[in-house]
């Protein structure tokens, strides 16, 4: 090669370097404000009045003085149409509700029931699902504190949402862990369609591709902590950046950090039901919160 093809080969290289790392996503921190919150629930005024106390004191990281709680009781709807009036007239920031709303099949584990499916799906205010009441499925320190949260998620880079979701539900000075966890099966299967191109070293590429996966989000994840230690978050942020079966290891990560709370996406823009892994992972994660998006 001539030393001026070399020096050509350089400055491409320099400035694809350059243009990569322009191209990265950085955070975007917008603080999250709940005005108002609307509890759901089948209960007796009373009972509900209870509950709705307790969930309160639970949800002191995103209450202040100016945030409208309303606490709905059984009584007030027996239908779905009759439960998206309600949330209509409302017009929360935010919906609290626990899994089999007006539904006896709390006594099996295997769905959210009828009412928190379309919540989840038809509206979109997030909501804040927790275990039912009288399943006693829940951890112990489930309902006490949001010191420990996991935002989980197969692709965080530039999933601002998200983040600062998690990040208003993180107490100060307790952890927000983001979690990005790729399928290992899918990556297999990826890879197994590479080794069959014959112009391809399947070592060589396995390495880049995997090395690539991780840094972006592990380089997102950078840019959440700067961006939030600049604004005086007062949150630690840990990553958790890793290729491998995705419902095990989000349960692994919530009994080894005992977590408080799992943020994750519910909506997809491309269908109707539930966000890619997330019915599965709201059904199996019961002894915890699940904020869904």
């Amino acid at each position: 090669m001539h030393r001026s093809e070399g020096t050509a080969v350089g400055k491409v290289d320099q400035f694809e370097s350059a243009f990569r790392a322009a191209a990265k996503s950085l955070f975007e921190y917008r603080p999250v404000r709940v005005a108002s919150i609307l509890v759901l629930t089948d209960l007796s005024e009373y009972e509900a009045d209870l509950l709705g106390g307790e969930i309160q004191t639970f949800l002191r990281v995103v209450d202040d003085d100016e945030t409208v709680w309303r606490v709905v009781h059984g009584a007030e709807f027996g239908t779905i149409p009759e439960l998206l009036n309600l949330v209509e007239e409302a017009r929360p920031d935010l919906m609290v509700t626990y899994r089999h709303l007006h539904s006896a099949s709390w006594q099996w584990p295997y769905t959210l029931g009828e009412y928190v499916d379309v919540l989840t799906q038809v509206t979109t205010t997030p909501v804040l699902v927790l275990p039912h009441p009288r399943a006693q499925r829940a951890s112990d320190h489930a309902l006490q504190h949001t010191s420990t949260v996991i935002a989980l998620t197969d692709h965080l880079v530039g999933d601002h949402r998200l983040v600062n979701w998690a990040v208003r539900f993180t107490e100060p000075d307790g952890r927000l862990y983001l979690a990005n966890i790729q399928s290992k099966a899918t990556f297999e299967q990826f890879m197994g369609i590479i080794s069959r191109v014959p112009t391809i070293e399947t070592d060589s590429a396995r390495d880049h591709i995997m090395k690539q996966l991780l840094r972006e989000p592990q380089d997102y994840i950078g840019s959440c902590k700067e961006v939030l230690q600049e604004a005086g978050v007062r949150i630690g942020i840990e990553s958790v950046v890793t290729v491998g079966h995705r419902l095990s290891e989000y349960a692994r990560l919530i009994e080894e950090h005992e977590v408080d709370l799992l943020v994750f996406n519910t909506k997809d823009d491309d269908q109707m039901a539930m966000h890619g892994l997330a019915y599965p992972l709201a059904v199996e994660l019961r002894q915890i919160p699940l904020l869904m998006l």
